[in-house]
Order: structure tokens, then sequence, then C-alpha cells
């Protein structure tokens, strides 16, 4: 079974987790973005620490570093950098990140900049082999920069985002600085108001992080797939950025250069967009493909406006068209989001898998998708790794029980009902593995506290019955029916909608590597579930929220490319929450999560069809 298969991947995980703990040897180089978006490429020496790093900070750009942490993904740095790997991205941060900046400190003259950082105007950040097709892509731009040919800014959009040209002129890349996301302090759009690393658009993608998960949808794009443009991680200095608060000359030798932190994606030339195309023309393939990295990934901004068509027939008709996937900045949210699918009522949607995808799913591994982003991303949160093991064991497991893209869309996807939600099938089934686990810590607490009663009795009356007492005070804990009514009152499954809050604020503690992992118990026995998981009573909760727009804050039926701000605002209900435990219930929820899965899916099942699935596509954690 899947769950018991699953053992080994956690041991391969946890040790991926330490070869993260390997000290780096040798000059480093790293990139340290202020809140306010300011950034300073600094050599670190042996002997530097946090302390010295924001020292350096203050004297170049002038910015504060008092009641301020320095930030390498969920990890506070204080005098050990080690950690740190060469290239890599650093935010100086004030410690209760929900106190908003209203003044953005802004950087140095060019002058001053280049005086005391030395890096070039492109620098690939933790550069890998990942990148080859980058580091080419970035020499062209960087040739035609010397030549005077200065990026476009992309009017469209609620960030900002400027087209880098090569030395004939054409657009050969988008590039968008992290500080100009929507909110975000340098916003060129109006959209300002909260520092980077508070909630953005998406409750559980913070501001300033958007450009990571743009290049971890191209690092998980294994084998060109999907068809994800290459994207990569660049620290940019250029005058055409934009400064909130500054007031540039109108003559180009007046504007000033400013280093941003951004996402670099290749630019694709292409014919339109799927809002301006008939989509029951669409190839199955590519249609098929999207959605599949759309699941793993829990995208929750997939609309036509984001997928480019290009004809590729040659003859000017529309007989033959490729598509190519952009925008997965609010992909991999750091809690189950409600997704957005544009795809999932489009009739290839509901078209069954193909031998090829369906062997191209049963080879995926989240655990070494993690380790991949560890690596290559090195400052991504795990919250979202954890996301991305949920979501892809999910889909999985769907192939597995001959579901087609539709319905696995439709079982991650909410329902409303007027202005009331509900968890999605995905979510009910998390919650439940949330639950036995919760229960089972309980059941751990009770038989502890009942070894330690038993402790002070032998040691206060040597010669009491043992044997006999011990069945008395473990009998009504043993009798517990896993799947009965007991409610454990320290459940945190539900959130109730709010504003960010200081317990909000903190930073995410340091990912913990000191829990061995050791052969788990096999998960208990759960109820059988029902083939809608909406139909399992979980306690006297109501999961219904008044006051939420309809699904991802606009009107069905409507395009999501032409969303107003307004709608873009609304806030998401939080029912399940990963990021809160730790690595040991991590091993555990998973378990569960992975037995209540194939049995949520063998309701489902065709019979012979299912079978014949499983048979070709083996368990879903043996890769």
């Amino acid at each position: 079974m899947a769950v018991a298969a699953s053992k080994g991947l956690f041991n391969s995980e946890f040790h991926g987790n330490k070869m993260m703990e390997r000290k780096s040897s040798g000059r480093r180089r790293v990139f340290v973005q202020t809140e306010t978006g300011s950034v300073l490429g600094i050599e670190l020496d042996s002997s530097d620490n946090a302390h010295t790093v924001k020292r350096k900070l203050q004297i170049a750009l002038n910015v504060p570093i008092e009641e301020r942490s320095l930030i390498f993904g969920d990890v506070v740095l204080k005098n050990d950098l080690s950690t740190v790997r060469n290239d890599s991205p650093l935010l100086l941060t004030k410690n209760f990140m929900h106190r908003s900046s209203s003044t953005p400190c802004l950087s140095p003259t060019g002058k001053d900049v280049q005086q005391r950082d030395q890096s070039g105007p492109i620098e690939i950040l933790v550069c890998s082999d990942h990148f080859s097709r980058i580091r080419k892509l970035v020499r062209k731009i960087v040739e035609a920069m010397n030549f005077g040919i200065d990026p476009i800014p992309v009017c469209g959009g609620l960030g900002g985002a400027y087209y880098f040209r090569d030395c004939q002129g054409e657009n050969c890349a988008i590039v968008k600085p992290t500080d100009e996301e929507p909110y975000a302090p340098n916003n060129p759009k109006g959209f300002i108001g909260k520092a980077l690393g508070q909630p953005g658009l998406k409750r559980s993608v913070r501001v300033g992080e958007t450009g990571f998960r743009e290049v971890a949808a191209y690092l998980l794009d294994y084998d060109h797939f999907a068809n994800v443009p290459s994207t990569a991680l660049v620290k940019v200095t250029h005058s055409i950025f934009n400064v909130n608060g500054e007031v540039n000359g109108t003559k180009q030798q007046e504007r000033k250069e400013f280093s941003k932190i951004a996402s670099l994606q290749q630019f694709i030339p292409h014919d339109f967009d799927a809002s301006d195309y008939g989509t029951s023309s669409f190839p199955v393939a590519a249609v098929h493909k999207i959605g599949i990295l759309d699941i793993r990934i829990l995208n929750t901004d997939r609309h036509a406006g984001n997928l480019l068509v290009r004809k590729i027939d040659g003859g000017g008709g529309l007989d033959q068209v490729e598509l190519v996937p952009i925008d997965h900045g609010l992909c991999l949210p750091e809690n189950l989001e409600d997704p957005y699918f544009e795809w999932i009522h489009w009739p290839q949607a509901s078209i069954p898998f193909s031998e090829d995808e369906l062997e191209y799913i049963s080879h995926l591994d989240p655990f070494r998708d993690s380790e991949l982003l560890r690596m290559e991303l090195p400052m991504i949160r795990e919250a979202c790794l954890r996301v991305l093991v949920v979501c892809t064991i999910f889909l999985k497991e769907a192939a597995i029980s001959g579901l087609c893209l539709a319905e696995i869309g439709e079982m991650m996807s909410r329902e409303f009902q007027g202005q009331q939600e509900e968890p999605s099938e995905l979510e009910f089934i998390c919650i439940e593995a949330r639950r036995l686990l919760e229960e089972r810590n309980m059941l751990s607490d009770n038989v502890r506290a009942v070894e330690n009663e038993f402790q002070f009795e032998i040691d206060c009356e040597e010669e009491s019955d043992i044997t006999c007492n011990l069945e008395k005070k473990l009998a009504p804990q043993a009798c517990w029916p896993l799947g009965g009514n007991i409610r454990n009152p320290l459940s945190k499954v539900e959130e109730n909608v709010e504003e960010w809050t200081e317990e909000d604020g903190n930073i995410i503690p340091p990912r913990s590597d000191e829990y061995a992992f050791t052969a788990q118990e096999k998960a208990p026995t759960v109820p059988r579930l029902s083939m809608s998981m909406k139909n399992v009573s979980i306690g006297d909760k109501s999961w219904k929220h008044e006051n939420v727009m309809q699904k991802n804050g606009y009107l069905s039926g409507t395009s999501s490319g032409n969303r107003s701000v307004n709608e873009q605002l609304a806030g998401s209900t939080r029912f399940v929450k990963l990021a809160d435990m730790s690595e040991e219930e991590w091993v555990q929820y998973l378990e569960n999560f992975q037995h209540l899965v194939y049995l949520a899916f063998s309701n489902r099942k065709s019979g012979s069809v299912g079978q014949r699935q499983r048979q070709r596509l083996g368990t879903s954690c043996q890769f």
C-alpha cells in the first residue's frame, strides 16, 4: 500500500535536509534586500555574522538595522552564516513584519552603489546547471544594454514588469522585480502599503516571494513537459526601475540606477492568449500537461490570460497551436488555498489521460521535488514544499484510480453556495488526517501519563500489582473509536478570516532537522470514507463562512484576466494549515493522508479499469 511504501522516502527527505546543513567554504557573495526593496551585493568573509552584514548594509544604503532580522527563507540568521550559499538572496526585515513602512528607505545614487557593489548588471542567484539557457539569455541582454538598448515597461498587470531586449531591439525576457509586486513598497501602479514578507494578494503568498514561485514552476516542469519558459531569480541593476518617493530626472542621464531582486523569464513570441481564442480547439495533450503542473503546484491563478497561444502550422491558420503557461507567482501557497483552474470546464479536461501522461505522473516524486527546490531555491519556505507533497500524492493516487483532469480539479476546488464556502474534498481529507494525528497524540500523552503515574506508584508501593492496574487505567483510552465523535479541543484545522496579526507576522522559526526518522508504526485503522468526502461529519463546526466572494474573488463565467483590483483582494479562508507540524508529526500526518486518499479513491474506482491502471503505475510512492 502507498502508506507502507512511503517510509523510505521520508528517510530520503530527512537525509536531503541534512545535505543543506553542509557548511560552505571560502568567500561567498550574497545579495541583501531591505524590506523596502533596496539591494546590495556583499562579499562574506569567514568572520562575518549577521550583525556585520547588517552593519555593511547600513553603511552602504543608509538604512536602519535596529530591531531588524536577517532572514534566509524560514531561517533567522544570527552568528553562524555557514548555511548561506553563494549568490543567495537575504532579506533584512523588521522583527514584527505586520508593521508596514510608510516611508521607504531609498537606495543611494548609482555611483555610491557601484563603489560598494561590484557585481554585474545582471547576476543569476543560486546559479546551477538548470539555468544554462538563462545564462545565454543574460549575455544577450547585457550586450544590448552596453549598446544603449534599454528595457521597456509593461503597461498591463498590477505589478511592475519590464521587457528586456536584445541587440536587434526584440523582446527577449520579461523581468519582474520583487519589490514592485502588488502591495510591495515600490509598486509603480499605486498598489502599495505593505512591506516585503507580509501577506499579498493571497494570504498564503507573501509580498516579494512570487518570483521564487515563478522559478519553482520552471524547475518542476521536468523535460519541459508543460512548456514553462526558462526562468531564473536574478539581481539586476538599471535606471528603468521604479522607486516610490524618488523624483527621477526627465533626462535618461539624470536617472539613478537601482538594484533589484527579480524573476527573469524568457520572452515567448506568441499570437494571442487563451482569452482571445476558442479553447475547444486547443490540443488535448497541451491542456493535460498544463493541468498536471497546475495540480502539483496548486496554482491559484490559472486563467486564460496567462496561457499564451502560438500558431505552429506555418500557414497562417488556427488548426495547430502551442500553449505556453506563464505567471506562476501565485502557486505553492503556504497553506492549502482554493485553486483556480480555468481549464476545469474545457472539454479536453474530461478526456482520460494518455499512456504517456500516466507514465509521467507515475514517475513524479514529491520528495525529490522538494529537495530540488531546497537546493536551487534555499529561501523557499518549508510550508510551500509540504503543499507540493500533498498535492502531488493526491494527483498520483487520482491518476491510478482512473480520474480525469476535470475530476481531480473539482475535488481540489471549493464549492460556493451564495456567499458561503466549504472545504474542497482534498481539504476534507487533510482535515481528517489532522484529526487522526491529534487523536493519536492525545492517546500517546495519556499512555505516557499512565506510565509516569505507575512509576510513581512503583516508588511508593513496591508490592502493587502493576499489570492489573495498567489494564484498568488503559481500558477507557483503548476503546476510543478513532472515527467516532471524540473531538480534540486543540484542533487547529479552521482559522478565522481576519487581518494580519502580530502572531501571523512573527517570523517562522528555522527548520529543525533534529528528528530522526525511524520506521513508523502503521497508520491506525480509520472508518471507510464515503465517495464524497464532504459527507464526512467532522465535529460540530460549521465550514460555512459569510462575506466570502465567489470563487477566487470574481464572478463565475467571467474571464479572470479582466478582474478588477478590488476583486483581486478577496480573502481566502484557510481550512488546512501544514506549517505548524513538527517533522515527526509531518511524517505521521502523511501516512494518515495517504491512507485516507487511498480509501477515498477506492470508492470511485471503476473496478477493472482502475485495477489495470494500478498495475501499470504501481503504488503512489514507488517512484
